[in-house]
């Protein structure tokens, strides 16, 4: 859900889902119209629909529980890179690099500085840098520090970088490349 969406528009809709969908049994056997509904207006309505694909998916071979190996969370459709990455850090505690939007723009300007950041080449790269990145312990604070920093000091528009502990070393702050 916080996925491009803003954290005041989730909260309510957050708790409302978990009410509703407190299992993937319970997401799997729900009408699609409901699950639709509640989602709304979150905005990207196939999620909602991918959502409940990987619940029946899960419930039908996996006892209604999310596998914790990255190649068999790769097979559901609907989990990427990043959301296979998140589950694992997140949920299970694993070593398991993220690259989110935010994450992203922090690494490009912290590591790189110049060149294409929407690239196929740099996006590949980056998630070298995010994969080295990650520590054996504490994953998941870690992982939800690099998010929470991209998004309230390393932002898109107005970085923060006056309050930012890393602009001395980092390689967009002295070339003014960090607001681009």
């Amino acid at each position: 859900m916080l996925q491009q969406t803003q954290v005041d528009r989730v909260l309510p809709k957050y708790a409302e889902w978990l009410t509703k969908y407190p299992s993937f049994g319970a997401l799997a056997v729900a009408p699609e119209a409901d699950v639709t509904a509640t989602w709304y207006p979150l905005g990207y309505n196939i999620r909602p629909r991918r959502l409940q694909t990987i619940a029946r998916e899960a419930v039908a071979h996996f006892g209604g529980q999310l596998p914790a190996d990255e190649a068999t969370l790769l097979s559901f459709k609907g989990i990427g890179a990043y959301t296979a990455g998140a589950i694992r850090s997140f949920a299970f505690g694993q070593r398991a690099a993220i690259l989110d939007t935010n994450v992203a723009r922090l690494l490009f300007r912290v590591f790189v500085g110049r060149g294409d950041q929407k690239s196929h080449a740099m996006k590949r790269h980056l998630w070298r840098v995010s994969e080295v990145l990650v520590p054996v312990r504490h994953v998941f604070d870690f992982n939800q520090a690099l998010m929470d920093f991209g998004a309230t000091v390393c932002m898109a528009r107005k970085p923060k970088c006056s309050a930012c502990p890393l602009a001395k070393n980092c390689r967009s702050f002295p070339i003014g490349t960090q607001g681009a």
